[in-house]
């Protein structure tokens, strides 16, 4: 009988160890060539900023010429959602900008998404998500409910910016449960990969991604 229930709890514990694997969202042909459309369309959106509105860091720095954003081929794998994990208690950081000035974000939370390594397997991966202070009183006041997210990883400063990428989330949903959507295919270099007048935030140590993302910009200057 004691054999039988010890039996029984292994097995138990063998099956919710192997249900607690990461896996890999599965992708129908429908979706991939969804995904595949509305990445191209936002690609052509925004050649079409940088060539044409007045906003361009190519219009506001003549020095800088632009001849396109190069782009890794676009991988729907790379495309995912996830809740926001906010932070029992989230705390003020230092966030160094490229010119050396200090900024002061607000490490608000994070987000776990499960992306495929070079070899296909699964990943988990936490995104860390940032708020803007009112010590940073303009960009406050205009994005308070921003959610900042950016990120390092094996390609940055080879096949992509040296200071790293940020991806567009939007704003805070007040649904806790609200799924985010989190496309690293678009994935992009902030305004200072192109131009030197503009100063970024620089991810910090614990915003390294342990993997190569070959997906979203490359880097612009050779």
């Amino acid at each position: 009988m004691i054999q039988t229930i010890v039996t029984a709890l292994v097995l138990a514990l063998t099956f919710l160890g192997c249900s607690s694997k990461p896996r890999l969202r599965e992708i129908t042909p429908a979706d991939s060539l969804r995904i595949v459309e509305d990445n191209l369309a936002h690609r052509a959106s925004v050649d079409e900023f940088f060539r044409l509105d007045a906003a361009s860091p190519f219009h506001r720095d003549t020095a800088v010429a632009y001849h396109g954003i190069r782009w890794f081929p676009i991988d729907p794998r790379y495309r995912t959602e996830s809740i926001l994990h906010r932070y029992d208690h989230p705390d003020t950081v230092d966030v160094l900008g490229t010119k050396g000035e200090r900024r002061r974000q607000l490490r608000y939370g994070y987000f776990e998404v499960t992306l495929p390594d070079d070899r296909n397997a699964p990943v988990i991966v936490h995104l860390n998500a940032y708020k803007f202070t009112p010590s940073d009183s303009m960009r406050y006041r205009l994005y308070r409910n921003n959610l900042s997210v950016w990120f390092t990883d094996e390609t940055t400063g080879k096949e992509t910016y040296d200071v790293g990428r940020y991806l567009d989330v939007g704003d805070e949903n007040p649904d806790t449960g609200h799924l985010y959507s989190i496309d690293f295919n678009r994935a992009y270099s902030p305004y200072c990969a192109y131009s030197p007048m503009y100063s970024c935030a620089v991810p910090r140590k614990e915003d390294h991604l342990p993997l190569a993302l070959r997906v979203g910009e490359m880097k612009y200057h050779e």
